[in-house]
């Protein structure tokens, strides 16, 4: 962990001022008060000071005078992320990747894009789309959310089924480490000799280094593209559902689920046409020639009105594709209509767990009195619940806090984990204890402690201290049986 800072925030300022444009050297809170939280509100932290470099040369100066002076360091892209993995520490300098907006090179023959960090993901697919190419990664906050916070989080959405998170689609990141030096990960090849560094480095949220320009694989728009939507009354037959179309030997573009909160949020605010009586709702997307889309979108057909679909509906065009996408797309927005505020978690299951998980959620919702929604990638099972909730409620946020973490244990329990593509940060770093043991834990700490010595890189997110996981255990341990012992005398 990072010591003390040896120099005072007036120091820092007037250093980074020095090839630093000064209207970027933020110090004042007002200016600073949008860079305390990023999409995970909930948690915030105002930093000491803020920089909007603009040059990886002055990335490199950033860094050198922070770790002289063991100053923390946390990147931020566009700050769209879920888990506080962007919030600032109060010692610390923000580092906003912001100005990294470029697209470098768009290679169409060699199906590959060279990018800066802060390139929105959309924006990879809009440029590449003139030559039938685009970027497969889709996350619901694509129109915003960046491609250096894409590799930091290792993102997904709903197309990754087939094609993969961040980490299988990247050939290489540039990187400036802790000490200021430059270093590339990847390289042009589909595979390369030694160690696979690039997949430690994606989704290790800004803990390892500082992502300066990130390389990425493209792919052929397909020739055709349609959506299966089946509604089913009750959660267990649509997940029994997700694992029959893949056990059938169809791999879709996107299968998404929704249950029935998140269908009536979600086409209230797209009108996308949703079977609002269903309990839960299937999205099936498959791609690829004409003749292989057909032959599929009969075979899924066939097997959800099998495995109990009350309606089976399939787009007859392109329009009404992307409008059954819109609304699973919104999702997020449109629940929060409906509450004052909503805590989206992120945890990860076997498909065959589907049913039974989303059935031990509906238990917890009316154990712990509040409402949750449920929308996520179906496909590769990793769930998106929100919860939803009053902050302005006293006790609330913490009942929702508990909530949120028994769906995370729920989920390390039946053979999950904690996180899909949200990351750790501040948010479920006590659950990294759930999912780890000591000695595990202590391999991340010796990770980090290669990349960052001085451990100045997003300190406190991600991977928490031996110390703090061996209290939260043994807390947790006499919660249990507290609670056992309840029971037994009918408390």
């Amino acid at each position: 962990m990072a010591t003390r800072p040896k120099a005072s925030k007036a120091e820092l300022a007037e250093q980074f001022r020095a090839f630093i444009d000064p209207e970027y050297v933020i110090t004042d809170d007002e200016t600073m008060k949008p860079y305390e939280c990023d999409g995970m509100s909930m948690y915030c932290e105002m930093p000491l000071l803020v920089v909007l470099p603009e040059t990886v040369a002055q990335v490199q100066r950033v860094m050198r005078i922070c770790n002289e002076n063991a100053v923390p360091v946390v990147a931020r892209g566009a700050g769209t992320g879920l888990s506080a993995g962007a919030m600032p520490n109060k010692e610390g300098v923000v580092l906003s990747l912001a100005k990294f907006n470029r697209i470098l090179n768009i290679d169409p023959l060699a199906r590959t894009a060279r990018l800066q960090p802060g390139v929105r993901n959309l924006a990879i697919s809009e440029e590449a789309a003139q030559y039938g190419l685009y970027y497969g990664p889709d996350p619901s906050s694509q129109i915003a959310c960046s491609i250096g916070g894409n590799v930091a989080e290792n993102s997904g959405g709903v197309h990754c089924l087939k094609y993969g998170l961040t980490v299988h689609n990247l050939l290489s990141v540039e990187m400036v480490t802790a000490e200021g030096d430059v270093v590339t990960i990847g390289s042009d090849g589909l595979d390369g000799c030694g160690m696979d560094l690039l997949a430690l480095v994606t989704g290790s949220e800004g803990l390892l280094g500082v992502v300066t320009e990130v390389q990425v694989k493209l792919l052929p728009k397909p020739e055709v593209a349609r959506v299966v939507m089946a509604g089913f009354d009750s959660v267990q037959k649509g997940g029994d559902a997700v694992g029959g179309i893949i056990a059938h030997g169809i791999i879709p573009g996107g299968l998404e689920m929704m249950d029935g909160h998140a269908i009536i949020a979600a086409d209230d605010f797209a009108q996308a046409g949703y079977p609002r009586e269903a309990k839960a709702l299937l999205l099936c997307e498959v791609d690829g020639t004409e003749e292989e889309v057909l032959e599929h979108i009969a075979e899924a057909e066939e097997v959800f009105r099998k495995l109990g679909a009350t309606s089976v509906r399939t787009s007859c065009s392109e329009e009404e594709r992307a409008l059954l996408w819109k609304g699973r797309k919104s999702a997020f927005p449109a629940v929060g209509r409906i509450s004052p505020d909503y805590y989206c978690m992120d945890g990860t299951i076997p498909r065959r767990e589907i049913a039974h998980v989303l059935t031990e959620m509906e238990k917890m919702s009316e154990e712990f009195g509040l409402r949750v929604a449920n929308v996520f990638h179906a496909g590769d099972g990793n769930l998106h619940p929100l919860i939803l909730f009053d902050a302005n409620v006293p006790g609330e946020f913490e009942r929702t806090e508990a909530f949120g973490s028994s769906i995370l244990r729920l989920c390390v329990e039946v053979g999950g984990c904690i996180t899909g593509e949200h990351g750790v940060g501040v948010e479920k770093v006590r659950q990294m204890a759930v999912q780890f043991n000591d000695e595990e834990l202590q391999q991340f700490h010796d990770v980090k402690a290669a990349f960052d010595p001085a451990g100045i890189l997003n300190p406190g997110k991600g991977v928490p201290a031996l110390k703090f996981c061996q209290e939260y255990r043994s807390l947790e341990h006499k919660q249990h049986k507290h609670d056992q012992t309840e029971a037994a005398h009918g408390g």
